[in-house]
């Protein structure tokens, strides 16, 4: 599992897919931490959030889309089907690498706050509930990205299916505001993603989010493994 994780760390800095996704992902989020917080002489970082949660959608993918369809692409992936490495330990070492390059960009773009805390007081409780949230949201975006990457040989496919799916999830609660059952709506709600990322906005550390988020992880985790395991015996 640690050599997988040490081959996938590497691919990604020898390949610019890491540094272009560092590069997007640090550049987003400086130029919207500037517009909504320094620009607008404001502390209230609830816009910063959101608009970094919806930016999730285009950027994780970057990182996902080749993990797995590349394999199967070069004809590799009978290599990592035959490894002395369990297919959960396989999946889990790919998926530990897309997250460690995810973290490390989000342990960077926490330095902008700095800047606000030496201009203004801001509400720490609200930030470190966001900041908790945002990483929550990507470890699991990142299992549905993997997911779909086992599925097609093609990077760009597993890209835009990944973006739907990702999409879907966030605004499937404001789909839920327009409909009349209240069961349905209650539904809906429970299933988004952003419903439940807004009690973190409001400095609230949510149980059942913080179980969702992990929940929603492991079962695209062992959706992905499943696929090997049924690719295995093919």
């Amino acid at each position: 599992m640690l050599a997988i994780y040490k081959r996938e760390m590497r691919a990604y800095f020898t390949t610019p897919i890491g540094y272009v996704f560092a590069a997007i992902f640090l550049a987003f989020s400086a130029a919207v931490f500037t517009y909504t917080t320094l620009y607008a002489l404001s502390s209230d970082t609830t816009d910063y959030f959101t608009i970094m949660l919806f930016s999730f959608i285009i950027l994780l993918p970057l990182l996902t889309m080749k993990t797995l369809s590349e394999e199967r692409k070069m004809k590799t992936e009978q290599l990592l089907l035959t490894s002395p490495v369990s297919l959960t330990g396989m999946v889990c070492a790919k998926f530990l690498a897309a997250f460690t390059v995810f973290f490390g960009c989000m342990l960077l773009t926490s330095l902008n706050f700095i800047i606000l805390y030496t201009h203004s007081e801001p509400n720490t409780a609200i930030i470190l509930g966001n900041l908790a949230a945002l990483i929550l949201v990507g470890m699991a975006f990142l299992s549905i990205g993997l997911f779909v990457s086992s599925l097609t040989e093609s990077q760009l496919a597993a890209s835009v299916i990944t973006v739907a799916i990702l999409l879907v999830l966030l605004v499937i609660g404001f789909a839920g505001n327009l409909i009349g059952a209240p069961w349905l709506r209650f539904l809906l709600s429970g299933l988004s993603v952003f419903s439940r990322f807004q009690n973190f906005t409001n400095g609230v550390f949510d149980i059942a989010a913080l179980v969702y988020y992990v929940s929603l992880t492991a079962v695209f985790l062992f959706l992905t493994v499943r696929v090997y395991d049924r690719r295995r015996f093919a």
